[in-house]
């Protein structure tokens, strides 16, 4: 008993007898390069919510599988949906679920830090509004302590992160043959990784005109795919299972 979907609802009733905790995976459907799918964000979002779900005996929502994702419209397959709208969309699946009486919940963000403003904005209205309690699990603040361990340089797209951990998770959908690393396109004060600990600016998309530049280049990647792994995403997929599994016992232990 893990994902919503497939539960009848007497069986949710009878869930929410012992607990009121649902994890809400989100994530995008936006290019990848030319070695990942176009799901990438989703399918790693789903399968944290799922593996930590499973360890935990708690319940998943069906996965959110569309983000907010502008500056990669510059690529076909590509589905970019306005914040305000997705901000909308998720306060009212809270507000649907919170009806029935579930009171926690933690969002499992594929589409990392580009997701994370509206959902910081529907969390906080949920909360205010609803009277529930709202986590954000985001694997680029999760994965801090063992990136650099893992030898994976900083934040990109595509880059030898989620491509690792696609490559253990679902090794049918990579073709790694066809990935193709990237110069660095940091700026001066600004890095979007929150590993660095140097000053930086906030996170803005890159335009429509920058992302032409990247996908002339390398197919829409930025970073080192090509140093990917299965070995490495494995490593990497189960710390941040074990650390989703953290969050949601403190979670419980609140209940």
């Amino acid at each position: 008993m893990t994902w919503l979907q497939e539960l009848k609802w007497p069986d949710v009733r009878e869930y929410l007898a012992e607990k009121a905790l649902i994890l809400l995976p989100v994530g995008s459907t936006e290019q990848h390069g030319l070695h990942a799918p176009l799901g990438t964000d989703t399918l790693i979002a789903a399968r944290l919510a799922e593996d930590a779900a499973r360890q935990s005996a708690v319940l998943c929502a069906p996965p959110l599988s569309l983000g907010w994702s502008p500056h990669h419209l510059v690529l076909p397959g590509t589905i970019s949906i306005r914040a305000s709208v997705l901000q909308e969309l998720l306060f009212d699946i809270v507000k649907s679920l919170a009806e029935h009486g579930f009171r926690q919940f933690i969002v499992v963000n594929g589409h990392r830090v580009t997701n994370v403003p509206w959902l910081q904005l529907a969390a906080q209205k949920a909360q205010s509004s609803l009277g529930v309690s709202v986590a954000i699990f985001d694997p680029a603040y999760m994965q801090k302590e063992i990136a650099s361990e893992l030898g994976f340089g900083p934040l990109g797209h595509a880059e030898e992160l989620e491509t690792s951990q696609m490559m253990y998770l679902q090794p049918d959908l990579i073709d790694l043959s066809k990935a193709v690393d990237s110069a660095e396109h940091s700026r001066n004060l600004y890095q979007v990784d929150p590993r660095f600990a140097v000053d930086t600016l906030c996170y803005v998309p890159s335009t429509l005109e920058q992302m032409k530049v990247i996908a002339a280049e390398t197919g829409g990647s930025t970073g080192k795919p090509t140093r990917s792994s299965p070995e490495l995403g494995q490593r990497l997929h189960e710390h941040l299972v074990n650390r989703l599994v953290e969050v949601i016992e403190s979670a419980l232990s609140m209940e």
